[in-house]
């Protein structure tokens, strides 16, 4: 069984779409009409009032798609089944770390986009503090998350965009709860994020780590700092390709 037909279970309420993030995704689409949405999981970044396919690999994921959301074609990224140019747009949220071949996927969507090739995803070159008490996140995003420079090698030029996150960011990702640490102790909320899934219980000793730590009030005078700004850069980053 696929990873996110088990995240599946209860993805559709853990990972809502941020209205501010959403915000930047639909700006960089700029006027596009029709966009495929890759790797696109129940769909709650895909654009209203446009034309949309979602391609999804998933069938758990598909099945917890709303009733009104786009049509869904099951596909990998990595072999898109859609002529050259079929779409005004092409984008993916946060998925690109979860396809087989990266390259490939990448020069899927240049392929099938007339314009812009928009993509949500995160730089392993930054380390937020929950990587100071679970380190092995820092693996792993390493070894699943392609640096900043490999989507100009299989893009061509593309712009990259820091995306702050809020702190009542209502989608559940990974490094979303900087502000509220105490979510990461809650097992719920960590269901929301593959890398949980993926580390299990190898995460129990930093995971109690930072509870001792909130209980103490170690955490807050390492990092209390953080309970003045609305928002914050955790690594997420805007990569758009023109065309």
């Amino acid at each position: 069984m696929a990873l996110y037909d088990i995240i599946g279970v209860d993805y559709e309420r853990l990972r809502r779409a941020d209205p501010r993030i959403m915000k930047l995704i639909y700006a960089a689409l700029g006027d596009a009409q029709s966009v495929v949405n890759v790797g696109a999981g129940t769909g709650s970044y895909e654009p209203i009032g446009r034309q949309v396919t979602a391609v999804e690999p998933s069938a758990e994921m598909i099945a917890k798609r709303a009733l009104d959301a786009a049509p869904a074609v099951q596909a990998r990224a990595e072999a898109l089944p859609f002529a050259d140019g079929s779409f005004d747009a092409a984008m993916a949220v946060l998925t690109v770390h979860h396809w087989s071949d990266k390259a490939e996927g990448l020069r899927e969507m240049r392929r099938v986009s007339r314009g812009a090739v928009v993509i949500l995803t995160h730089d392993p070159a930054h380390r937020p503090w929950l990587t100071d008490y679970l380190p092995e996140l820092v693996a792993l995003d390493e070894k699943q998350m392609p640096p900043m420079a490999f989507y100009e090698e299989h893009l061509g030029p593309v712009s990259i965009e820091q995306v702050l996150v809020p702190h009542d960011c209502v989608d559940g990702f990974l490094y979303a709860f900087w502000r509220r640490p105490e979510v990461y102790l809650d097992a719920r909320y960590r269901n929301g994020s593959s890398s949980f899934w993926a580390l299990g219980d190898a995460l129990a000793p930093g995971l109690r780590a930072l509870e001792n730590d909130l209980a103490s009030g170690i955490w807050h005078r390492r990092y209390g700092h953080l309970s003045a700004s609305d928002t914050h850069d955790v690594g997420y980053r805007l990569v758009v390709s023109k065309s």
